[in-house]
């Protein structure tokens, strides 16, 4: 039906057909839509809220002929766009991953004969041989044959999948479907041919590349939250502008030029310029530790906030919570149950015949001081047979060896006939549902052969069961000896009958080290784990059991949910599995979480783990094992596959979030003492001068207060940081209390002492209110003094603030007042900055600043004494009136 459909038959298509249908179809390769990224991206840099603001400033002040300034302004608008984009820009190359899982080469029959060709040049309707060892080019429907493959990529199971021609399935998910093998999955054993019948896009590969691009990644919690305060200050900024110049040309009578100097002056002074190099470079600094200390690659600076605040971790099972290889943990005879992990022991009998057979019915290599070779499974057993004490040396086995049936998938068996004893016996394993019924003996628990009837296959089966549900793969084991001076025989139904049922052995994909470490720090730092995984449901609950993620009785859930049932049952049970998941249910679960107002973050290694991991707040990808397509996808990459990464990750993430409030509370407070200075100017209808220029603001913003708020970003974490509950998604990053902090109390004290200082100097040279300062003016030299005054002060003050912010309501004396050396190289060398733009003639000339006698200079000393002891005034009165410990008090 499928061939006739297809326009095809079983000697495949001519070469003139074949390359008609690729002109039709296209190649088979996978395509990324829509252009280039990154303009908009850029463009997004230059749209941002404090950016339109500035765009604003220089406009006004390109209008009344302050085109230097205005240039100044221009160049902070380009620079913390170009650092922004340069930092941040991610490049997609998901879907570019993802073609690297088509082979280069397919072996296609064109013209009758079976021959190579472009795996890019296949098209439905082409007959193609796969066998051991090939990865699969296209979507096929089995025609004959039978093969084992690996889907982990595509669904997540860590066990091979049997693929027949004969096995048809009827209503069952694509993905299940016995006679469909599927591009990008890799041939483990068997051969069989098939007909073509999606190419590229048209493949599942294809189905979950268009989920990758189809899913948007939105602005993480941070991003959010301060274009939200960045909108609260432009809305500010613009009503006291709209408000001050016509009371500065009406009430204060200030020329129309004057007003709208001081307008750009206002703007100028509102916006915290350097707020958002100060964040990205703090976050920079972040990814570059956890990158050295703990081998996680965060490719999103904001991710490294998202992951402080992540309140649920939905992670895979294989590959992530588990090794993704076979690890024997128990043997199983007559005689009873053996535990390999407890130590080797003298095997009796029926166990060391066990190991015989393992051994020898095996074609992997386990050879001491080299690395494990074959297939995992038979390495498993391979190791059985080392930890029973069996002779495992493959120079030994293949002497001994005189005739193979390979593993048939479809039977699921495999036998070998070996020497043994001076004769010679078949030896057979498989899956214990094939190799069981065809035994018709036992080894007793003497080790004896005896008869196999109702009450041991019962038995047998209930221990089968038993280890299935601990979630291990079970294979069982069996032997026949053979009459001697007969010819062994040829025929597999020959050999394989008759035969003596030896024991069982239990494999376990075993759980990475420190898994079960991590998942406890999760749970006291109030991080839910919810495990979502392609695998059985018996096998994920095993492991989620064995490490802690869950009790006795979870929630395990294999079927499809619809988003009412999948909401309820994500609000009303804590402990949830999800097994057997597709990639669309994967992307179901995040969305549900997050419209719950979740901070989700997604692990996964697989190909089917893209999509998930790119609609999830932060995604997490294994650098070793994962695929391409993840690491592509993910936000950050754990280079050393190991989940207790993520642990250290969402630590550093807390202590990013702590000091990003301490830093935004520094940057803030300077908003007081730049726009004091210019409604007094025009509050005075400009009897008052200016007491800061537009220029000085710009190099404090940019220039002298970067550095030290780099170095609070480097406060160390808070005691007791891991045994708090997650940050709701709801509160911002910048709460009404930190900006009443910073506006009407540091910046009000540091404007109060500025101000003096400003005065202080222009009265000590005989200046009066209204007396003229321009150019040319015998005050003018005053003038430029007092400016210098004012901005020292302003910088002398944030000092006092960088040191007052380390805490919130605890003393500064319980934190250490030089336990961030940072801060201090910081301040350091902020004022030789500071001493450069007063003492650098070309910087003199462009900031309007002037050198400071000694004595002047001397009372800067007290400013920052006078803020921090103003802070911790007000910190003595709060823990007075509300104590709190001082793991609390540190918070920013």
């Amino acid at each position: 039906m499928l061939l006739r459909d297809l326009r095809s038959s079983r000697r495949g298509l001519t070469s003139a057909e074949a390359q008609r249908r690729l002109v039709q179809y296209g190649r088979n390769e996978l395509q990324r839509r829509g252009g280039l990224r990154w303009p908009g991206e850029l463009a997004r840099q230059f749209t941002h809220p404090l950016a339109l603001l500035l765009w604003l400033a220089t406009a006004l002040l390109w209008i009344v002929g302050s085109q230097v300034v205005a240039a100044a302004v221009l160049l902070i608008i380009v620079l913390n766009a170009a650092f922004a984009f340069v930092q941040e820009v991610e490049a997609e190359r998901a879907v570019e991953a993802l073609a690297k899982y088509l082979p280069l080469r397919a072996k296609a029959v064109r013209d009758g004969s079976p021959r190579e060709v472009d795996a890019a040049e296949l098209v439905p309707g082409d007959i193609v041989v796969i066998a051991e060892g090939d990865r699969v080019a296209a979507d096929i429907r089995l025609l004959a044959g039978a093969v084992e493959v690996d889907m982990a990529a595509l669904t997540g199971e860590s066990v091979p999948a049997l693929r027949s021609a004969s096995m048809l399935d009827v209503d069952v998910p694509v993905l299940a479907a016995h006679d469909l093998v599927f591009s990008g999955t890799n041939c483990t054993g068997g051969e069989a041919h098939g007909v073509v019948y999606a190419t590229g896009a048209h493949t599942e590969l294809g189905r979950i590349a268009a989920l990758s691009e189809r899913v948007e990644q939105e602005l993480s919690p941070l991003e959010r939250q301060v274009r939200r305060v960045a909108w609260l200050i432009a809305a500010v900024s613009v009503a006291l502008v709209l408000a001050f110049i016509p009371l500065g040309t009406l009430g204060a009578h200030l020329s129309l030029v004057n007003s709208l100097v001081f307008a750009a002056g206002l703007l100028a002074g509102m916006v915290p310029e350097g707020l958002l190099p100060v964040i990205t470079l703090a976050l920079a600094v972040a990814v570059r530790a956890l990158a050295s200390s703990y081998g996680a690659l965060v490719k999103r600076l904001s991710a490294v906030e998202t992951l402080g605040s992540t309140d649920v971790i939905c992670t895979d099972k294989t590959g992530t919570l588990t090794e993704n290889r076979m690890h024997p943990t128990a043997v199983w005879t007559a005689a009873g149950q053996v535990d390999l992990d407890a130590g080797r022991r003298e095997p009796d009998s029926a166990v060391r015949a066990l190991g015989r057979v393992a051994a020898a019915c095996n074609n992997a290599r386990l050879s001491d001081g080299e690395q494990p070779s074959g297939d995992p499974t038979e390495v498993a057993l391979l190791e059985a047979a080392h930890e029973v004490g069996v002779n495992t040396e493959v120079a030994e086995r293949e002497a001994m060896r005189r005739w193979q049936f390979h593993f048939d998938p479809e039977l699921k068996l495999m036998s070998t006939i070996d020497v043994h004893d001076g004769g010679l016996a078949v030896h057979a394993k498989g899956a214990p549902e094939a190799l069981v019924p065809l035994c018709t003996s036992w080894l007793d628990e003497r080790g004896s052969e005896a008869p196999l009837d109702a009450a041991e296959r019962s038995r047998i089966t209930g221990q089968v069961d038993r280890f299935a549900s601990d979630g291990l793969r079970v294979l069982a084991l069996a032997q026949r000896a053979l009459p001697a001076g007969k010819r062994p025989p040829h025929r597999r139904g020959d050999a394989e009958r008759e035969l003596c049922f030896v024991g069982l052995v239990a494999m376990l994909d075993p759980p990475r080290a420190g898994v079960a470490e991590a998942v406890a720090h999760c749970r006291t730092a109030g991080i839910r784990i919810i495990v979502i995984t392609g695998d059985h449901p018996k096998t994920a609950a095993a492991i989620a059991r064995r490490v802690g993620i869950t009790g006795e009785h979870p929630a395990v859930v294999s079927a499809e949910l619809h988003d009412v049932e999948l909401d309820s049952l994500l609000r009303g049970e804590p402990e949830v599995i999800f097994a057997r998941a597709s990639p669309e249910a994967k992307l179901h679960v995040a969305n549900a979480l997050r419209e719950q107002g979740h901070v989700v973050a997604m692990t996964g290694d697989g190909v089917n783990d893209a999509p998930a991991l790119r609609r999830a707040d932060i995604g997490v990808a294994m650098g070793r094992s994962g695929t391409d397509v993840a690491r592509e996808a993910a936000t950050m990459v754990l280079t050393d596959d190991n989940f207790a990464s993520i642990v250290a990750a969402v630590r550093a993430g807390r202590r990013i979030y702590d000091n990003v409030r301490k830093f935004i509370i520094y940057i803030f407070a300077h908003a007081t003492p730049e726009t004091v200075p210019f409604l007094v100017f025009a509050l005075s209808g400009g009897a008052i001068p200016l007491p800061l220029t537009i220029l000085q603001i710009l190099a404090f913003d940019v220039g002298s207060e970067t550095l030290p708020a780099l170095a609070l970003s480097r406060e160390p974490a808070e005691p007791g940081i891991m045994q708090r509950a997650p940050r709701p998604r709801a509160e911002g990053v910048i709460r009404p209390p930190m900006l009443l902090r910073a506006w009407l109390f540091l910046g009000l004290v540091v404007a109060v002492l500025q101000l003096g200082g400003f005065f202080y100097v222009l009265v000590k040279a005989g200046w009066h209110p209204g007396a003229a300062v321009d150019p040319g003016r015998p005050l003018h030299h005053a003038y430029q003094q007092a400016t210098t005054m004012a901005f020292l002060g302003m910088v002398a003050g944030q000092i006092g603030t960088a040191f007052a912010v380390r805490t919130q309501s605890a003393s500064l004396r319980s934190v250490g007042v030089l336990s961030n050396p940072y801060l201090l190289a910081a301040i350091a060398g902020e004022i030789v900055l500071v001493a450069v733009f007063v003492y650098a003639p070309p910087l003199q000339a462009l900031l309007g600043t002037a050198p400071l006698p000694p004595e002047d200079l001397l009372l800067l000393i007290a400013f920052p004494v006078v803020v921090w002891g103003a802070d911790e005034l007000r910190k003595y009165f709060l823990r007075r009136n509300r104590p709190v410990d001082e793991g609390a008090g540190r918070g920013g």
